[in-house]
């Protein structure tokens, strides 16, 4: 149940980080698009009066405030504000066709010299518009035959920007390890009752297990008594069948907890040797139920598991197949990776699609024709794959049952 606790934290962490993340995305991402759109509409203005703000035609000199760029509202802040002429840190060359003569249209930038600005234009002379080196933004367009090149500094307008990008960053952080405390104790409360309902299950399978020996052991002995004395008749032979069903349930019911012990220190065990004994100890019950069984074991397989835990296992995925077996069983044990692949198939009339829920316990399926099948073998082999860190499935796909078990 731990485990299932740890999941449901990790689960609920990433859900939390993602939309956190997709939400942060969109505020950055409208931040800097609407930087870059302010930039432009600087550049534009500046394109539309020739390439300086200190003139409004070709040879005229500095316009007035008062009719400085009309095609765009002015305003109290932002590209359209009346400080802009003289607050934009920018640079304007215009080039000859071929690239080779310079003019400086506007020179009103100090983070480079005249000279380096006008290498610099030159090198943009082929773009149209853009980021350069950064926090720079450029316009290349053409003006009475020649190319102008405006590049302005937007380091101070994009400040806000990454500032809003850290900030988001830190406080996404400071949001997911608080997120993380706070689910640690609502998921301690959400699983405390069903920790106590497991609790209380494994309490009464284990006690179930106890009480069930004396009473079979008892009927047994006196079954047997009266064989002895009176000779086996109709009554003795039903008794012993209904003493076979009661102990087969009281095995599974013993089964699962040989795992609890959570003491037991793992060894390296040869799977191979374990499932191919295995098989070779049940061939001669499939043939007698006229099934066919077929295996395809990769030497020298090995876990590190309980020995114990893993040939009870085996031998769950073994009768399994033989209960419920059509008419053949296959068996493939293999290396993938790092990991060892055990995939158990036979025939079914069962429906497609995925049936886990044969890992609960007392879950029957449909198809479940043997009386003394508890529900509790595949439950074990579940918590035994789950406590070795391993992964577990079952699915229906054409007519064929699929046990996988990824350890």
């Amino acid at each position: 149940m731990n485990k299932a606790e740890k999941k449901f934290r990790l689960y609920a962490i990433l859900v939390i980080f993602v939309l956190l993340t997709s939400l942060l995305s969109v505020i950055n991402g409208v931040s800097f698009t609407m930087a870059s759109q302010d930039a432009d509409q600087i550049t534009q203005m500046i394109a539309r009066r020739q390439g300086s703000f200190e003139r409004k035609g070709k040879n005229s000199e500095a316009a007035p405030p008062q009719t400085a760029e009309k095609d765009f509202r002015m305003g109290p802040m932002g590209p359209s504000s009346p400080e802009m002429n003289s607050s934009v840190r920018y640079f304007t060359f215009a080039f000859s066709e071929d690239g080779e003569q310079a003019e400086t249209v506007a020179y009103r930038i100090s983070a480079v010299t005249e000279d380096e600005a006008r290498e610099w234009a030159r090198e943009l002379i082929n773009e149209k518009t853009g980021w350069t080196r950064g926090t720079y933004r450029y316009r290349v367009y053409k003006d009475h035959g020649r190319i102008n090149v405006t590049v302005i500094d937007q380091g101070r307008e994009l400040l806000a920007s990454y500032r809003i990008l850290i900030i988001s960053a830190v406080g996404e952080g400071l949001c997911l390890i608080i997120a993380w405390f706070v689910l640690l104790g609502i998921s301690r409360k959400i699983y405390a009752p069903i920790e106590e309902a497991d609790r209380k299950q494994k309490n009464f399978i284990r006690s179930a297990n106890k009480e069930f020996r004396l009473p079979i052991t008892i009927i047994s002995g006196n079954t047997e008594l009266a064989e002895r004395k009176y000779g086996p008749d109709e009554q003795t032979r039903s008794t012993r069948r209904q003493l076979g069903k009661l102990n087969a349930l009281v095995n599974e019911l013993g089964s699962m907890g040989i795992f609890e012990d959570e003491s037991a220190i793992p060894a390296k065990v040869s799977l191979s040797e374990i499932l191919s004994a295995a098989l070779e100890r049940q061939k001669g019950s499939f043939s007698a139920c006229g099934l066919e069984l077929s295996a395809d074991v990769t030497p020298g397989v090995t876990v590190s598991a309980d020995p114990e835990a893993m040939s009870r296992m085996v031998d769950e995925l073994i009768g399994n197949a033989l209960k419920f077996a059509m008419t053949k069983a296959s068996f493939t044990l293999k290396s993938d990776g790092d990991r060892t692949v055990l995939e158990a198939q036979n025939d079914t009339g069962l429906p497609d699609g995925a049936v886990d829920e044969i890992f609960d316990r007392f879950t029957k399926l449909e198809n479940a024709k043997d009386e003394e099948n508890a529900g509790l073998g595949l439950a074990y082999v579940k918590d035994v794959v789950t406590a070795h860190n391993g992964r577990v499935s079952a699915a229906v796909e054409g007519g064929m049952f699929t046990l996988r078990i990824a350890l």
